[in-house]
């Protein structure tokens, strides 16, 4: 009797997965190496333990990005010999959704009363717990910010001044949150080399601690690390940004397209006109909103703590994002994610159906051609009507057909959409296996009702 060879046609050991090299390329503008001396300046220990004290908070959780976890054994140990008895202290290893989000899920799993948010932050609004940020020191040669800074900016203030002396735009200064202990400095020694040419520059500073809303207010939300100011107020607005390229910058691009935006890069010792890539990446956006207008079926991802068209749509709760998980809804056509305005804009070209922002399906349900050019990315604003001016006048139906084909601009084709919803007409698809399916408790399948996303 022979021995029947192993099948490797189809079949591997593995072995090549456990012997592969795996080089990593470790970005050192995230990591940074610190003296133990140095934990207690660029972590604010004493501010810390001084508001967990005077609040005299009994259950802490700390929360650290992925990259400052290595820094989290030595700061537990200083807020724990500092705080005293009766404090106990928790490191969130991991969190539910993005890393700049305050992750009030998991603390609630050890019964905490503060969280102590540390690194990166988008500043949304806690909903149940108080929270401490800790935004770190970056290093940052604040010299070289304004030389930089000043050459690009009076060279574009001579030109407007030039084209228009009666109105002379004003600097709005936004930053990542790393740099926001100079920010003051910064803005104050920038105005002092802005002020022969009559401009102003705006800068506040941002919230060290934010506390859940205990009464009903209009939504406020910190347009993404920088000043809260209202450039709305203003015609004429030029944005000066300190960070490097990160996803910050691209959102602040997308929302700001009316702007000119110069960024200088702590890491390279550059400023740089950055606003010249405005066109292309709200061109990316468009064609993800043409893709919505062509769905049928919509899957509302809900990714963070916190319109009738006779669409169908499911509501699934998520954690982080992957290929893998959203590839397991073949039926659903257009994603819709709910999260911070920092984790709203997704490049969906690695998933296998588009991922678009609230806004993004707000505009894709309207008429064709509606879109004004601005661009929202604040859920709350959306809620509170405040993106309708930034939508267009939607043209008036004067009695069209409900089943007129409409031309795609993705598959250059007429199609027919499916209405789902409506009266009389509840069963307008065939119940065929592209349906979602569902398994009960014995393991068997079911099928959902195609007109209900919660039935």
């Amino acid at each position: 009797m022979t021995d029947v060879p192993a099948v490797s046609t189809f079949s591997a050991s593995g072995e090549d997965a456990i012997t592969r090299t795996i080089e990593l390329n470790m970005d050192s503008s995230h990591t940074q190496i610190i003296a133990p001396s140095d934990f207690l300046e660029i972590y604010e220990i004493e501010r810390t333990v001084a508001a967990i004290v005077e609040g005299n908070f009994k259950r802490i959780a700390l929360q650290f990005p992925d990259e400052l976890l290595c820094h989290s054994v030595p700061i537990y140990r200083l807020l724990k010999s500092k705080a005293g008895e009766g404090h106990d202290i928790y490191v969130l290893a991991d969190t539910s959704y993005g890393s700049c989000c305050v992750d009030e899920v998991a603390a609630q799993h050890v019964d905490a009363d503060l969280i102590v948010h540390y690194g990166h932050a988008c500043l949304s609004q806690p909903s149940r717990l108080p929270v401490v940020y800790v935004f770190g020191k970056k290093p940052i040669d604040v010299d070289d910010c304004i030389d930089q800074l000043r050459q690009c900016l009076t060279t574009q203030l001579q030109q407007d001044t030039t084209s228009n002396s009666n109105n002379r735009p004003t600097v709005l200064l936004r930053y990542d949150v790393g740099y926001s202990c100079r920010a003051d400095v910064i803005a104050h020694r920038l105005q002092d080399e802005l002020q022969c040419l009559n401009t102003k520059v705006l800068h506040d500073p941002l919230p060290t601690r934010l506390d859940p809303k205990t009464t009903v207010q209009s939504p406020k939300t910190f347009e993404q690390t920088g000043a809260e100011s209202n450039e709305d107020s203003f015609t004429n607005v030029i944005i000066a940004y300190i960070g490097g390229e990160s996803l910050n910058l691209t959102n602040l691009l997308i929302t700001h397209s009316h702007c000119e935006v110069y960024a200088y890069d702590p890491s390279t010792r550059s400023a740089h006109l950055q606003s010249h890539r405005t066109n292309k990446l709200l061109m990316r956006r468009f064609a993800m909103v043409q893709r919505a207008r062509d769905a049928d079926v919509f899957g509302i991802l809900i990714g963070t703590l916190g319109a009738r068209a006779q669409k169908k749509s499911y509501t699934i709760s998520v954690g982080k994002l992957n290929p893998a998980k959203l590839a397991n809804f073949m039926e659903i056509e257009c994603f819709v994610l709910i999260a911070c305005p920092e984790n709203s804009v997704i490049d969906s070209k690695e998933f296998l159906r588009p991922i678009v922002t609230p806004f993004e399906l707000e505009v894709a349900l309207q008429a064709e051609g509606t879109w004004s050019g601005r661009y929202v990315l604040d859920f709350e604003k959306i809620l509170a009507g405040d993106s309708e001016n930034d939508i267009g006048t939607p043209t008036e139906d004067n009695g069209a057909d409900p089943d007129q084909p409409t031309f795609s601009l993705v598959t250059g084709k007429y199609r027919q959409a499916k209405r789902y919803g409506t009266e009389g007409n509840e069963t307008l698809t065939e119940e065929t296996s592209a349906a979602l399916t569902l398994r009960n408790q014995d393991g068997a399948l079911s099928k959902s009702a195609d007109s209900a996303a919660g039935e």
